[in-house]
């Protein structure tokens, strides 16, 4: 299974840091935010890691490389200049460098200690989504899950966390360009076609320089 880290978005949210670094580049507990998922990626045993690229972008491949420190690769799927493509027309674009099996795709800004080990999607099943308890930004959650089903609607809403699996049956079809993913994944829960998991440990959304000092500050004195 290849896993593919989302890196293209401009992090408005944390700027002056990502005026001059992105985001994914940006420092945590003594390594950058992208290093960490990458390790974990490679403990799991994923070989072949796509990241996107958009805003200040080439400085990523200028310090991750090939992947070769971490015993695996390193892929770039290039959206500088094209603009913002959103999740799933990154997604589309890197279909190529994913194959034609599942995969597993992070996003670049959160952080957590979820193994994210590969997983076999059940048969007709177009995504798997781990689930968090809603934080203070998201309390509304975004998805209902029930007996392993994951619905855009109902009781026992969670927070998506930015890790999912999916088939690219799921983006079958679908033309290159700016696409966000929620509509494909509520189009896929009203076919019954997405399940997923409950995650309950150390998850963070690391959206602003307040977040990301926080997270520093606890991964340093562990």
């Amino acid at each position: 299974m290849k896993a593919m880290i989302l890196a293209a978005g401009h992090g408005t949210r944390m700027r002056p840091l990502t005026d001059h670094t992105p985001k994914p580049l940006l420092p945590a507990g003594g390594k950058p935010l992208i290093v960490w998922h990458i390790e974990k990626l490679a403990r799991a045993g994923f070989r072949d890691i796509v990241i996107n690229l958009a805003w200040l972008g080439w400085q990523i491949p200028a310090a991750l490389g090939d992947g070769s420190r971490w015993n695996l690769r390193l892929h770039y799927s290039d959206e500088q200049g094209e603009g913002a493509l959103e999740t799933a027309g990154g997604i589309i674009k890197a279909l190529p460098l994913l194959g034609n099996e599942p995969f597993l795709v992070v996003n670049g800004d959160v952080w957590c200690d979820y193994a994210c080990l590969p997983l076999q999607l059940a048969e007709h099943d177009l995504a798997h989504l781990v689930l968090v308890n809603n934080p203070a930004h998201n309390l509304k959650g975004d998805f209902a899950l029930h007996d392993g089903r994951v619905s855009g609607e109902g009781e026992g809403r969670y927070t998506f966390s930015g890790i999912g699996y999916y088939h690219p049956e799921l983006f079958a079809g679908l033309e290159y360009g700016k696409r966000p993913l929620a509509p494909l994944l509520r189009e896929a829960m009203q076919q019954g076609l997405v399940s997923g998991e409950w995650f309950g440990g150390d998850w963070r959304d690391i959206g602003t320089p307040e977040r990301l000092a926080e997270l520093d500050r606890d991964l340093r004195s562990r």
